[in-house]
This record gives C-alpha cells, sequence and structure tokens, in this order.
C-alpha cells in the first residue's frame, strides 16, 4: 500500500487558493473521498488544523503528535500526515496553497514572514494563551464567513489570514526565527530552497556556502540561530526525511533510492540512514506498508 499523494481541490474552492473546512465535515464525507484521512497521505499544500473540542494525536512525517482541546497543528506543503478520528475531535481545517502565501506576501508587504518557517521550528502542536486563542478563533471564523460572503473579497480573506498566523508565530514556543535580521533570514531561505533542489547531488555544506556566497562558519551561525542545528545536520534532517518520505510513499526499493539520492551504493545509504534512524531502510518501509 503506496501512500497517496492529495493536491488542493480548486474545483471544490472555485478556484481560490484557501479553504476553511469543519472537522466533522471530514468524520461524514471521508467514504466520499480519493483518500482516507485517518491514513498516512502526502498533501500538496499547507494546513493549519485547530482542535476546538478533544484529544487524540496527529501524526506528522511518521511522528505521532498528541495535542488536546485548543491546539493548533501546523502541517506543511509535502509533509505526510494522517488524523485522529478515534475520539471525533471538533475543530476547523484551514487549507491554503503556496500560491496563496506568496500572494498574501506580495500584498501584505511582509517578505520576513512565511508559514513555512514553522517547519524548522520542530514544533508544530502547540496551544496559545486564552486571549490569543480566542482571537485566532474569531478570525478563523471571519475567514470562513468572507469566503463564503457573495461578494468575497480576496484582499480581506488575505488581511485576515495574515492578521491569524502573525498572532499565532508571536506566541509559538522556540520561534528561532525572530533571532535572525532580514538579511541572514533571506539567506537561511536560500539555503533551504538550495537543499531542496540540490540534496540529492550533494550533502557537502562547504558547497551550500559556496553557492550562497557566504563562508561555512557564517552558514553555519545562521542555521545554528534558525534552527539550533548547523548546516550538516539540517542537511543530514533534510535528506533522511525525504528517504523515508520516497520509501513509504512510492515504496521504493532501498537500492534505487540509493542511487536516486547520490549514494555510491546501497551498503553506504544503509549506513547512514541507520545512523540517523537506529533502523534500517527496509524495516521502516515495513513499518509503514502493514507489510
Amino acid at each position: 500500500m503506496n501512500i497517496p499523494e492529495v493536491g488542493f481541490n480548486h474545483t471544490k474552492t472555485a478556484n481560490n487558493e484557501i479553504e476553511v473546512i469543519e472537522l466533522a465535515t471530514l468524520y461524514q464525507g471521508k467514504d466520499n473521498l480519493t483518500h482516507n484521512p485517518t491514513l498516512p497521505h502526502r498533501v500538496d499544500f499547507h494546513q493549519i488544523i485547530h482542535i476546538e473540542e478533544g484529544e487524540g494525536a496527529h501524526l506528522i512525517d511518521f511522528v505521532n503528535y498528541p495535542y488536546q482541546s485548543g491546539a493548533f497543528i501546523f502541517v506543511q506543503k509535502n509533509q505526510v500526515h494522517a488524523f485522529d478520528f478515534n475520539h471525533k475531535p471538533q475543530g476547523k481545517v484551514l487549507l491554503f496553497t503556496q500560491a496563496f502565501i506568496d500572494q498574501a506576501l506580495m500584498n501584505m508587504r511582509l517578505p520576513e514572514f512565511t508559514p513555512t518557517h514553522l517547519e524548522y521550528a520542530y514544533q508544530p502542536v502547540f496551544i496559545p494563551d486564552a486571549a490569543t486563542m480566542s482571537s485566532s478563533e474569531k478570525l478563523l471564523a471571519e475567514i470562513s464567513k468572507e469566503l463564503i460572503h457573495l461578494e468575497s473579497n480576496e484582499l480581506i480573506v488575505m488581511l485576515l489570514f495574515s492578521s491569524l498566523s502573525l498572532m499565532l508565530r508571536r506566541v509559538m514556543p522556540e520561534n528561532h526565527h525572530d533571532k535572525l535580521n532580514q538579511s541572514q533570514l533571506g539567506k537561511f531561505n536560500d539555503f533551504v530552497a538550495l537543499l531542496a533542489a540540490n540534496f540529492q547531488r550533494t550533502r557537502d555544506a562547504t558547497y551550500y556556502a559556496d553557492q550562497l556566497h557566504t563562508t561555512y562558519k557564517t552558514l553555519n551561525q545562521i542555521c545554528k540561530l534558525a534552527t539550533n542545528q548547523t548546516a550538516k545536520q539540517l542537511i543530514d534532517a533534510y535528506t533522511i526525511l525525504e528517504a523515508k518520505r520516497r520509501l513509504v510513499l512510492h515504496g521504493m526499493p532501498t537500492q534505487q533510492l540509493a542511487y536516486e539520492l547520490g549514494f555510491e551504493d546501497a551498503s553506504n545509504f544503509v549506513k547512514y540512514f541507520k545512523k540517523h534512524t537506529l533502523i534500517t531502510p527496509s524495516r521502516f518501509q515495513k513499518q509503514y506498508q502493514g507489510s
């Protein structure tokens, strides 16, 4: 059983790049979907899930994160995740595409803000203080209302979304990105983009520093400020995560994956994977494919 890849439903949203749905709607309509939301699936859009009532655990990139009433759960584009419907928690899911984020950034003139940063804080689930939660729930409700308004205005939606995202970002724990100045943040974003494009051909941190026209020492300092990890640790973490995704998403044989990720042979890849995960690629694959 390979994990399905789920795209944003533009037909359902009348070509809007953002949607709000009730968790209850997922429970009621899951049999009509092309995938089971309670089983791992990979999304090509972002999600902010708000649990208004209930508890459980949300699977994100093969880690179960427990949650309770009041929690906000952040799922980034290309992550593998699964809902926990065992106790039927109540709440809302805000879905939005990268195109929506890019358009919001351009219109709101907030170049230093992007929800994709949240991925590197390793805190996808958190509960804000009571005042922030109250304001956030009101903003979520206003986004829902504006999206179905007969004269819905995309600028109003962007303003509400930006307010919600900035408000949550302000109170999130371990928000390392606030430690970066504008230049450092830009350099870090460029590093992440380079890493996504080149991790299959090199895991050499010096290569990325050279491409960014900076020194290895400076790149390391920026990465530590942003994530509490070195550039090499981020490269390894990114490589392992993509290896896990491909092992499960595509049922890829170890030898083929080793070749795709730029390893000289399968044995080197197996040693690398086991060093970082403590299990072999084939064992990890079997855990999620039920074989």
